[in-house]
């Protein structure tokens, strides 16, 4: 019955047509302790952090006026939204515009069209989202599911370190000294975990809650022991209830799931927010770090501490079924990428996806593809850096990513919404040789091959766990779309991204982009017409030498691992 239900409400959603919302953001730089521990510079809305969620309803356009009030460019980036027919507001730094300059304007249009669910907006220009400038984006179904309240639990990691200094040492040339691990402190609806309000519950009611990462590094691990988790929608799409115990989310991942209160309210619960990393050593209160909050059905009950079995089912992407039932696609071309360290000549520990650690190109992709001409349907104009693959009008589009390495990652698509296909090991002979010896690939757990069946589900964010991959396919509209690791700035910035070129012969056709953005570049002396580095064909004179990759150590013996493994660790089994 709730099946059919949420079926018929899929398709009216097509139906929507919505209003207008305008909201102003003034950005600013503010002083904050949101930890309860350390005072540090960071970004916030109207000189205030956390930023207040912003909520629309299905059909509606948010009209988002952006007062840059930094000493640097800005950018704001819908993450989840497909921007049709407007590529342009995707809020890409140096993809699909140059930033709002300093002490500049821009207004976003962002519409939702019949997209609905959890989102998030953050900004997408260097690590500026690991300092605060992220919130949730709520855009509220036409048409309700059927539960009685909606309950948001925003999580966040939150480091003392500034994020430009934070790059600093990231990027800097190794001195063979090791980075000291860091351990962040989490975050709940903007403020420090373990101070978090009690959710109240009325028996027999219904709850939606709205679980979302807004991390930047670090996963969440979220339960309510004594209550099964009704997984209804992942990342903006809706899918087929799932019935479980948990939900584990990697950076950017987002969550509706329904939760049915109990019948008696003889008991209060707490529910568990849990905090963690596998590329860190585990210290107990550091990694993991464990929050919890009060589920209240009576004031002044007494809590129940229910027993967590040894085998929790948690949310399984790869087994859910999207609701609206869309066939799986055929495949038109297929690309494979790899996670892999980059450890250059001078000795600056960078990351890649293709054959080169992603840099930004001196020209944003967008403008390139606007104004080459024929030769924008070849990659090379785009730069060696910006690892752009030129894809036909509609080509569906298969990924293979696969992660040679022990550290788990976060894999996010502008543009469109994967379908997930499979996941599996990544073979032996593919893995990166150990940076310890005392690891062995011997000991990387089995992890079997498992497809989907039926209709596959989509998500636009993925995880993809150590020595494994995933199969994807998806069908992007035409623009300039990012793909990169969402674990930010450690990962992105290091060079984890490629471009996605979708049609440029039909951009040059359809699209008229408004003149604002190219008075953005203007502004900040960047070009807006040419290649990557603002010639003529493929002269790429100006831009930075391309890094060269030191040879990589020989794997002594038939062993090796995943760089960046921590010694004896050994990674998590995929789910």
């Amino acid at each position: 019955m709730r099946k059919a239900m949420y079926a018929v409400l899929a398709l009216l959603a097509h139906l929507c047509v919505g209003e207008y919302v305008r909201l102003t953001w003034n950005i600013t730089y503010v002083q904050v302790n949101r930890d309860g521990h350390v005072d540090r510079l960071a970004i916030g809305v109207n000189n205030k952090l956390p930023i207040a969620p912003v909520y629309i309803t299905q059909g509606d356009t948010l009209f988002l006026t952006v007062h840059n009030m930094l000493d640097v460019p800005t950018a704001i980036h819908a993450h989840g939204l497909v921007q049709t027919n407007m590529p342009y507001m995707d809020g890409s730094s140096m993809i699909t515009q140059c930033g709002i300059p300093p002490n500049s304007s821009f207004t976003y249009e962002i519409r939702s069209n019949s997209q609905s669910g959890t989102f998030f907006l953050h900004s997408h220009h260097m690590g500026q989202l690991a300092d605060g400038l992220r919130t949730p984006f709520i855009i509220r179904e036409k048409y309700p599911l059927g539960y009685d309240e909606d309950v948001l639990v925003a999580l966040e990691d939150w480091y003392a370190t500034d994020s430009r200094d934070k790059l600093v040492e990231l990027l800097a040339p190794d001195t063979n000294t090791p980075l000291s691990p860091t351990f962040p402190f989490g975050l709940i609806n903007g403020f420090n975990g373990n101070d978090t309000k009690a959710v109240k519950f009325e028996r027999g009611k219904k709850y939606r809650f709205r679980v979302l990462s807004m991390s930047t590094t670090e996963y969440w691990k979220f339960t309510i022991p004594g209550h099964k988790l009704e997984v209804v929608e992942a990342d903006g799409v809706m899918c087929e209830p799932q019935l479980v115990d948990g939900l584990d989310l990697a950076p950017a991942q987002r969550y509706s799931v329904v939760v049915t209160a109990r019948d008696s309210d003889e008991f209060n619960f707490v529910y568990n927010c849990t905090l963690y990393a596998d590329f860190v050593p585990r210290i107990k209160g550091l990694n993991p770090r464990v929050y919890t909050g009060l589920i209240e059905y009576k004031q002044g009950a007494p809590i129940k501490h229910v027993e967590v079995e040894d085998q929790i089912e948690w949310a399984d992407d790869v087994s859910m079924r999207a609701l609206d039932n869309e066939a799986v696609f055929g495949v038109d071309r297929q690309i494979e990428l790899a996670m892999r360290g980059f450890l250059t000549t001078d000795k600056r520990r960078l990351r890649r996806l293709g054959t080169l650690p992603y840099a930004e190109p001196h020209v944003p992709s967008i403008f390139t593809a606007m104004s080459m001409g024929a030769l924008a349907m070849d990659s090379r104009v785009y730069g060696p850096q910006t690892q752009a693959y030129v894809i036909g009008f509609n080509q569906s589009v298969e990924l293979v990513i696969k992660n040679t390495q022990g550290q788990t990652h976060s894999q996010h698509q502008h543009g469109g919404t994967f379908q997930i296909i499979e996941r599996g090991p990544v073979d032996h002979s593919e893995l990166e040789p150990p940076p310890d010896p005392r690891f062995s690939l011997d000991d990387v757990p089995k992890i079997p091959v498992r497809t989907f069946t039926g209709v596959p589900m989509r998500r636009d964010t993925i995880d993809v766990p150590p020595f494994s991959y995933v199969k994807v396919r998806l069908r992007m509209e035409s623009g300039i779309w990012l793909h990169h690791c969402h674990l930010s700035p450690a990962h992105d910035v290091a060079g984890l991204s490629v471009t996605f070129v979708v049609a440029p012969d039909v951009m040059q056709k359809t699209l008229n982009i408004p003149r604002v953005f190219y008075e953005q570049c203007e502004m900040q002396g960047i070009k807006t017409e040419g290649n990557a580095a603002g010639n003529w064909g493929f002269d790429m004179t100006g831009l930075p030498p391309v890094p060269v990759e030191m040879p990589a150590p020989k794997a002594q013996g038939a062993q090796g691992a995943a760089q960046g493994a921590p010694a004896k660790a050994l990674p998590k089994v995929p789910k």
